[in-house]
């Protein structure tokens, strides 16, 4: 860390009286916010949190200062140029729309499409005679556009669909069943079910699904907790569902659920919030009843991720890390429940790491094949394996360098497979690949027709300070001269997320206007496999914002860009990375993009859903994690006199993940003691939570954050 004094080491005790920030010529005149004398004592370190009241959204104090926040916002965005124009090229670039990869069941395909005059993608079912359908359409349910589809899963037969909706951006999803041949509902609606997997029997007749317990039953806090997995019978009541899995484990945890295929084998993982671990058990549904399964222990309190697949032939697939970081395929047969006894399919690669699987063993071909798709250094890949002993005997041709996702087949077996493919140019696209004859074509593209701009991406390597080696993506327009030019280098960094290529209307734009954008691959995702994700967190947490002033640095001496035209960008744990970058390297950086930020991170657990998140950061009601905690936290590492960028907070009052509490508090603390003179601004946005959200909405988000970071950055742009 600097060796500058965080402001929480300086006196506790200040003013009651309401102060304004200090302003030079250009700075803005900033909001009053009230420096309260809090001081808290943990673990022997006194801790001083002076905006506390701001974490209350009911405080009047709290209302006032958004309110005014929200007015220096627009004063300030009202002087950047060129959002017109981005607002166009960008609203241009998102009409490629969207098509994603087909589910099949039952002879039916059913995928999502939007079209470049949609706000939201639709899900559609193609029928065995190649009708196709519209079955939800959001904005038909609600035109304002502030209702989400969060998830779907049709029945084995195809005949029914599971699905879930969420208003206002809030994630809260209500479970309901819909006839597919005559689109009306047939069950639910099911509250508390937000996100569920939903596991169906064959017949259609009942599912598995998770559900939190009603509130009124938890204590007070804990409301997002306390999952179960329930049996639900089509046409009855919620209330009467059977638990059947889940009483008495850790309150965090969250379950997956799966049915085999021909409905014998039901499969429970858990694991206790964002932990990179699963515990998993079995139950023979033939050998016990659909509300009592007995259930079989596999895997529990061991250190890795193993997940089942019930294959055709009386085989069973596993996907496990267990001593294998970078993931591998194993075999066994049912009844073999000890991993121990386990046979190995395909094994760890040294370089790749494993994102999938896909089993073609139809009749119509002389041999069984097994694709395996992986990504390499973050760029995808797909391999050809014979099933039966795993050997590698080919690969699958890609359009590019780019990524490979969703690579799945019919379940009832068969020779074809259907992937996902985007890299920066490249709208996501879905390719068929055919066994029989081994060859490739592209299977369907998002509808809309787009001139995507000539850009050039370097795939570049650059040491860590304690000489890692990290790798990054820099995109550039194709005719781009040497030069330092203003450049947005954006980062993640955690829960073993990784980032790989992907189309971006946000990204084109400003590479088209001029713009250098870099997209780094630090420790905290799994480009590298788990172990990558287990360097950047926990008390290796500092491993990712090195990994990040280091991507920096590499930039500015390989003459991309300058310290006053870089930009740093990120969201969520992107935002606490963002964060801890701007107050441990100020001089870095220019500008900072900080969206839906964790940024008091000895709080975080008490808000939102950060209580399970403690195994990714740590708890800070341990002492030895309050340490790691405190020594990077944002909002307690903010200097006094210090010169900060220019900071553009992005918060969104209906996130349910990551209170915007977060970015209040350390906006406050950065506009109170910054001698920059540069803008310390907060965007707020009503209706709108974390994940999805309409098109226009993301275009305009989209066209402030990149109009501000071009005025601070001088990236000329004209309307």
């Amino acid at each position: 860390m600097p060796a500058s004094t965080p402001e929480s080491d300086s006196s506790p005790t200040s003013t009651t009286t309401p102060t304004t920030s200090p302003t030079t010529n250009s700075a803005p005149r900033y909001p009053e916010a009230e420096r309260a004398g809090i001081v808290d004592t943990l673990h022997g370190q006194e801790v001083a949190d002076p905006y506390r009241w701001l974490e209350d959204t009911e405080d009047t104090r709290t209302q006032k200062w958004s309110t005014e926040q929200d007015a220096l916002f627009e004063s300030q965005r009202e002087q950047w140029p060129g959002k017109a124009s981005l607002a166009a090229r960008i609203s241009e670039l998102v009409g490629a729309g969207v098509v994603t990869v087909p589910v099949w069941r039952g002879g039916r395909q059913f995928l999502l499409k939007r079209t470049a005059d949609q706000e939201h993608a639709v899900l559609l079912v193609i029928d065995a005679d190649g009708t196709q359908r519209t079955l939800i359409d959001p904005m038909a349910v609600d035109a304002s556009g502030t209702t989400t589809l969060d998830a779907w899963q049709p029945s084995k037969e195809g005949d029914l669909l599971a699905y879930q909706l969420s208003e206002g951006g809030t994630e809260e999803s209500v479970l309901r069943v819909m006839d597919v041949s005559s689109g009306d509902d047939v069950d639910g609606p099911i509250d508390r079910a937000r996100y569920s997997p939903v596991a169906w029997v064959p017949g259609g007749k009942s599912f598995y699904y998770v559900r939190r317990l009603p509130a009124a039953e938890l204590p007070e806090g804990e409301e997002q907790f306390h999952r179960r997995v329930w049996w639900h019978q089509l046409g009855t009541p919620a209330d009467d569902d059977v638990m059947i899995f889940g009483d008495g484990l850790d309150p965090t945890n969250y379950y997956g659920v799966s049915v085999s295929l021909d409905g014998r084998w039901l499969s429970i993982t858990s694991a206790a919030g964002t932990e990179p671990r699963n515990d998993l058990w079995v139950a023979d549904l033939e050998g016990s009843s659909h509300g009592e399964p007995a259930f079989i222990t596999v895997q529990s309190g061991v250190d890795a991720q193993t997940q089942l697949q019930f294959g055709r032939n009386n085989r069973v697939y596993a996907y496990t890390n267990l001593d294998a970081p970078r993931g591998r395929i194993m075999v066994t047969e049912p009844g073999v429940w000890d991993p121990s006894q386990w046979n190995e399919l395909v094994p760890e690669h040294p370089e790749s790491v494993l994102e999938g699987w896909s089993i073609l063993d139809g009749d119509e071909l002389a041999e069984p094949v097994l694709l395996v798709a992986r990504s390499d250094h973050a760029v995808g890949q797909i391999t050809r394996h014979r099933l039966l002993d795993g050997a590698e005997v080919g690969t699958v041709p890609m359009p590019g360098i780019g990524t490979v996702a969703g690579l799945s087949d019919r379940p009832e077996g068969g020779h074809e497979a259907w992937f996902g493919y985007t890299d920066h140019t490249t709208p996501a696209s879905v390719y068929h690949y055919d066994a029989r004859s081994d060859t490739t074509t592209l299977w369907s593209s998002p509808p809309g027709s787009v001139a995507v701009p000539a850009v050039r991406t370097d795939h570049v390597s650059y040491q860590s300070a304690d000489g890692t080696t990290v790798r990054m993506f820099v995109v550039q327009r194709s005719d781009a001269q040497p030069g330092p030019t203003p450049t947005i280098l954006y980062g993640y960094g955690g829960f073993g997320v990784p980032l790989s290529p992907a189309y971006s209307a946000t990204i084109l734009a400003w590479v088209e206007a001029g713009g250098v954008y870099a997209v780094a691959n630090l420790r905290g995702g799994s480009e590298e496999g788990e172990q990558w994700h287990r360097d950047g967190m926990r008390g290796n947490k500092q491993n990712t914002f090195d990994d990040f002033h280091a991507a920096a640095e590499y930039l500015i001496a390989n003459n991309v860009t300058t310290s006053s035209q870089l930009t740093i960008s990120g969201g969520s744990n992107g935002g606490l990375l963002v964060g801890a970058a701007l107050t441990q390297r100020p001089d870095l950086y220019s500008a900072v993009i900080c969206a839906a930020p964790l940024l008091d991170m000895v709080r975080y657990e008490l808000h939102g859903l950060g209580q399970t998140w403690a195994d990714e950061y740590g708890s800070a009601q341990i002492a030895e994690e309050f340490g790691w905690l405190y020594a990077y936290s944002p909002y307690h590492h903010v200097s006094d006199g210090a010169s900060y960028p220019a900071v553009l907070f992005t918060v969104f009052d209906g996130d349910s993940r990551v209170d915007p509490l977060h970015a209040r508090k350390l906006a406050a603390a950065l506009q109170h003691v910054s001698a920059s003179g540069q803008p310390v601004l907060v965007r707020r946005e009503s209706d709108v939570g974390h994940g999805a959200r309409a098109v226009s909405r993301a275009v305009e988000l989209s066209v402030d954050t990149l109009s501000f970071a071009a005025a601070v950055t001088g990236l000329a742009l004209t309307d």
